[in-house]
This record gives C-alpha cells, structure tokens and sequence, in this order.
C-alpha cells in the first residue's frame, strides 16, 4: 500500500523529471532550498507576539500554509533524493527523544537533554 507521503515524493519526482531538473536536485541544493524555506515561514511569525503566531489572522494564516508546503515538499524531495523514508525516521527520533526526555523529569522544562552517549 502506497501512502500519501509515497505517493507526494513519486509527483514530485515527476514534477522534476518532466522538466528536466533532477541535476539541481542534489540534497546540497534541496537542503539549501529548504533552509530558505523555513526562513520564508519564520518571517510569517517574526513579529507576531505568543498570541497571534497560536491564532493568526486568515491572510496570514493562508501565507503561512503556503510556506509550510514549500517547506514540506522541499524536505520530501529532499528525503527521496537520499532514499530516506521520512516517516522512519521521524518514528526514530520520536523513539530517541522519548528515552532522553524522562518524563518525569522534563514535564514543564524547556531544558535540553544531555548529548546523547
């Protein structure tokens, strides 16, 4: 069974085959794009205070879901370029985090684990 993240990785790989542009997709330029991205979407909360960014306005609520597409499809075109499954490793890390963050003793802290041993 394909799944909707398979299946938005194979369109975009048809995307960029169709026009030819699987020589720019090198993860170097993919994550370059994708760091810009995010810059995009960040500037979307720059001045925005706790409140707003949690309920923003429509319009800048309809920028933002359009720079999180870009970010989304920047960070799977980038996975299938790498052959990565990003759902794995989400559940990896999810895994990872949940072993370091007891807890018992991070509920209510935003302080960071020690590195990983």
């Amino acid at each position: 069974m394909t799944t909707e993240l398979e299946q938005l990785a194979a369109r975009l790989r048809e995307f960029a085959k169709v026009r030819e542009w699987e020589r720019f997709h090198t993860p170097k330029n993919l994550a370059m794009a994708l760091a810009g991205e995010v810059g995009e979407l960040v500037a979307e909360f720059q001045w925005l205070t706790a409140e707003e960014s949690g309920d923003p306005d429509p319009e800048t609520l309809a920028r933002i879901r359009t720079e999180l597409g870009d970010v989304t499809l920047y960070l799977v075109r980038l996975a299938d370029v790498l052959g990565v499954d990003l759902v794995a490793a989400a559940r990896a890390k999810l895994d990872d985090n949940d072993r370091r963050y007891d807890a018992d003793l991070y509920r209510g802290s935003a302080r960071k684990a020690p590195p990983a041993s």
